[in-house]
């Protein structure tokens, strides 16, 4: 009895089939079994620490998070400013950085996609100096992010 893929006409494995389309045509790092290196008798070598990775770096994601609170809520309050504006907008920058940065780690990991980790990990560090890049227009142009709402209001 032929299987559900020869009589369809699908000669590829059961594993390929479910893999989503992104990731077909690009070729990974082959791991090992269980993602398991060395033996079970082999000491453990712990990562050189890194001052931007760990909890160093999850506390300054919590600082700027907790500080875009009263950045957020002060024009509504006290009225618009451009230190409160130019504020806001560098911390919502930094915070959109470290959330992309977060899901290239998580979802591109460089042990598995090796190049293609430090191209994401490029393109973002382009488009956020592209967006800085438009901050500063907005900022010194547009009279901030609260002049330019307050234009697409009235428009």
């Amino acid at each position: 009895m032929l299987s559900l893929s020869t009589r369809v006409g699908l000669n590829t494995s059961r594993t390929a089939l479910f893999r989503p389309a992104l990731i077909r045509g690009i070729k990974t790092i082959p791991q090992p079994p269980g993602y398991i290196v060395g033996t079970v008798n082999d000491a453990y070598i712990p990562p050189k620490p890194h001052k931007l990775e760990g909890s160093l770096h999850w506390t300054s994601e919590r600082i700027v998070s907790i500080g875009l609170v009263p950045l957020v809520l002060a024009p509504f309050i006290t009225g618009t400013s451009t230190v409160i504006d130019s504020s806001m907008s560098a911390l919502l920058l930094y915070h959109c950085y470290a959330g992309f940065q977060a899901c290239i780690i998580d979802y591109i990991p460089a042990r598995v996609y090796g190049a293609y980790h430090s191209y994401a990990m490029y393109l973002l560090t382009f488009g956020t100096g592209v967006a800085a890049y438009g901050v500063y227009e907005i900022e010194s142009k547009e009279g901030g992010f609260a002049g330019l709402l307050s234009k697409v209001w009235k428009a």
